[in-house]
């Protein structure tokens, strides 16, 4: 097991009010269900500055309280030095995968970001989570889909990091991006 300081999972979105404190949440609940308290500290931020400070969308909030997740989340900006903190940076489209991967100070940094349905052995060849901010209800309920199919790769991939069975084990067995 690994060594008391927790692996560190970062969800982006463009502004961090929707797609990725909706991933936060519910990866959260999961990897609690199955264990992980104390293993992992799951966070989410944006790409943007336009909504630091501000709560999630409500909508967002409304589908995750629909479905029985909690939900406490204050916006804020992805920062290029949390790139030494962070063991997994997940990308919630591939506009946010590119625009990380630049970001990040060193070639391993860039290495740390990956896409949230690359861990969801059912996804379609585009991998990116639409974001649901200009649409309806409907939106944040497709969104909600997608991210609890990708929950359980997810959580096996951070499993196996931390159980240290293999060098690069928060790649998915399959990675296609």
């Amino acid at each position: 097991m690994r060594a008391p300081s927790p692996y560190r999972v970062c969800f982006v979105c463009t502004g961090n009010i929707c797609r990725s404190p909706m991933a936060e949440s519910i990866v959260r609940a999961h990897a609690e269900d199955a264990g992980f308290d104390g293993l992992v500290a799951w966070d989410s931020a944006g790409t943007g500055p336009w909504h630091e400070g501000d709560g999630a969308d409500r909508r967002a909030i409304a589908v995750l309280a629909d479905h029985g997740y909690e939900q406490d989340h204050i916006a804020r900006q992805f920062q290029p030095a949390w790139f030494a903190d962070l063991d997994l940076v997940i990308a919630l489209d591939s506009g946010h995968l590119r625009d990380l991967r630049a970001l990040a100070p060193t070639a391993r940094d860039a290495a740390k970001v990956r896409l949230l349905r690359s861990y969801d052995p059912d996804a379609p060849s585009d991998l990116d989570v639409p974001d649901p901010y200009f649409g309806g209800t409907d939106g944040f309920e497709e969104v909600l889909e997608m991210i609890e199919a990708a929950s359980g790769g997810l959580l096996d991939a951070v499993a196996e990091a931390l159980d240290g069975a293999s060098g690069d084990t928060d790649q998915p067995a399959e990675e296609r991006v």
